[in-house]
């Protein structure tokens, strides 16, 4: 019998992953090296072995691990949606402000996940895109629910792309400490699907 991980174990994988993801980041996947990985881990490259097997396995454990989080935030809006039994509106609003306070601390997961999923294998590459899937289908759900005159079968992908449009990308400018904290820019975003989806619904409605 295989004896089971210790937390410390786990810790490890856990730094490892953090220092991966900003190495993927700054360099590239395909640029950064198991060498260098090791180096910026403070570790030799045979002990970042006995926590990987591979370059692509820890790139598949970033990934893995981060399109779960972001299906557990949806979990979680809902969940808080009954709780707090809010309406459709402001559980998509909900939404909102969760995902960006999840990116505020993971942009460079965010950035491996946009860029890097496609030098995975067959099978995991094929995980994490269902994974992304699910993503794209409840956040339409919400938004369908949010805004039920607005989006019809000809638009929902468009219209929820383009919400992932405003907030997926925020990496690339927004910066924690800077002079819009990404709670701001999430009520920024809900002005805009206020002002823009809210008020064509209306019309559509009267």
């Amino acid at each position: 019998m295989a004896r089971p991980k210790s937390s410390q174990h786990e810790l490890k994988r856990d730094e490892i992953l953090d220092v991966a993801a900003q190495c993927f980041a700054d360099r590239s996947y395909p640029a950064a090296s198991m060498n260098e990985l090791a180096a910026a881990c403070g570790t030799s490259k045979a002990r970042l072995y006995h926590y990987y097997e591979s370059k692509e396995a820890i790139l598949f454990d970033l990934l893995d691990r981060y399109t779960q989080r972001l299906l557990a935030i949806i979990g979680q809006a809902e969940a808080t949606a009954q709780r707090r039994s809010l309406d459709d509106r402001d559980a998509m609003h909900e939404l909102i402000r969760s995902f960006l306070s999840e990116y505020e601390t993971s942009a460079t997961r965010h950035v491996a996940l946009l860029h890097d999923t496609k030098f995975l294998g067959p099978a995991q590459r094929e995980l994490i895109l269902e994974r992304q899937r699910d993503v794209v289908s409840a956040v339409t759900r919400f938004l369908r629910r949010a805004y039920p005159k607005r989006l019809t079968g000809a638009n929902q992908t468009a219209v929820t792309m383009m919400l992932f449009g405003m907030i997926n990308w925020t990496f690339t400018w927004l910066r924690p400490g800077g002079p819009m904290s990404y709670a701001a820019f999430a009520d920024e975003v809900i002005t805009m699907l206020e002002r823009g989806l809210s008020a064509q619904d209306s019309t559509i409605r009267n």
